[in-house]
């Protein structure tokens, strides 16, 4: 099953089920007005999330009265490609797929990923964390920090190299169970991570660094998470600056595992994103600059594409 929240207009934030067909059903009530409230029912009442979102979709096709005679010619269906647009006020766009309390980031994660941060580096602490028993994980967003879908994406005043980092995330439920997929781009200041470790809060941390989008996922729907090919596009002036692509096969850690040492001693609240790590690594000459879009995409979570604004 897929999910997704996009802004009405008219009703504002609503909850959507997106069919194979790229249709939109409307199963926002007033006890679930997001996906993380289903979520929260969903575990406090000890059931399947599709089970759950299932039956609320029952209910909403049967409460829905068909159109009259003389609207069914008009009456224009809410779709996937119409809501995937810029946002505006007066306009239907994506929302980010949930509003997730907490966002967390793990490292060095793909073995592409350690060789080429090593390269940069005057220690081998990358190939370290590659080797050890215990990942990498770190703080990456609170909700004011995160963006959905054609919103922007950041650059710190204070960085010269911010780069995207595309990257499959998933959201955790009660006890830390894998629930939901979405991709995330976690927007990372290099410069300032690499010239001490202990800056790493300030390299991954401040407005508009995490982009989450454009769907959720259930398990359910998804044959095998390390089995996705994730591709970055990065355009500057209408024009493909740079693309590369990972399958999600070259990650180094089983997603529970993840999931498990994130959770130890660490209630993180039902709702919370992981995200794994990336083995797209864009070249240190090509930093991010104001006006460019990048463009994340697996065929079985779709398009997340965000403009780069410059701050300061």
């Amino acid at each position: 099953m897929k999910l997704l929240q996009y802004h009405d207009p008219g009703e504002g934030k609503r909850v959507g089920v997106l069919t194979r067909e790229g249709a939109i059903i409307d199963v926002t009530t007033d006890e679930t007005p997001g996906v993380l409230e289903l979520l929260q029912v969903a575990a406090a009442d000890s059931v399947s999330l599709n089970i759950l979102v299932a039956e609320m979709q029952e209910r909403a096709s049967a409460g829905r009265p068909a159109p009259a005679p003389w609207e069914q010619d008009s009456s224009e269906e809410l779709s996937f490609e119409t809501i995937h647009v810029a946002p505006t006020e007066d306009g239907y766009h994506l929302r980010t797929p949930i509003d997730s309390p907490e966002v967390w980031g793990c490292g060095v994660t793909y073995k592409r990923s350690s060789d080429m941060r090593d390269d940069d580096s005057e220690s081998d602490i990358y190939s370290r964390i590659y080797a050890a028993d215990r990942p990498e994980i770190f703080f990456k967003a609170t909700p004011r920090c995160i963006v959905g879908s054609n919103q922007p994406i950041g650059i710190r005043r204070d960085s010269k190299l911010t780069a995207t980092e595309p990257e499959l995330a998933f959201v955790i439920g009660e006890g830390g169970e894998i629930v939901g997929y979405t991709l995330c781009n976690d927007v990372s200041a290099w410069d300032i991570e690499r010239e001490n470790p202990l800056y790493l809060p300030q390299s991954k941390m401040y407005n508009g660094c995490c982009a989450l989008g454009p769907t959720f996922v259930t398990p359910a729907e998804l044959d095998d998470p390390y089995d996705l090919d994730i591709s970055c596009v990065i355009r500057r002036g209408g024009d493909t600056l740079w693309e590369g692509s990972v399958n999600t096969e070259q990650i180094n850690w089983k997603l529970e595992d993840l999931a498990e040492y994130l959770m130890r001693d660490n209630d993180c609240p039902v709702g919370t994103v992981v995200s794994t790590g990336t083995g797209i690594i864009v070249p240190n000459d090509l930093p991010l600059q104001a006006g460019d879009i990048v463009d994340i995409s697996c065929d079985e979570l779709g398009t997340l594409s965000n403009p780069v604004v410059q701050f300061g």
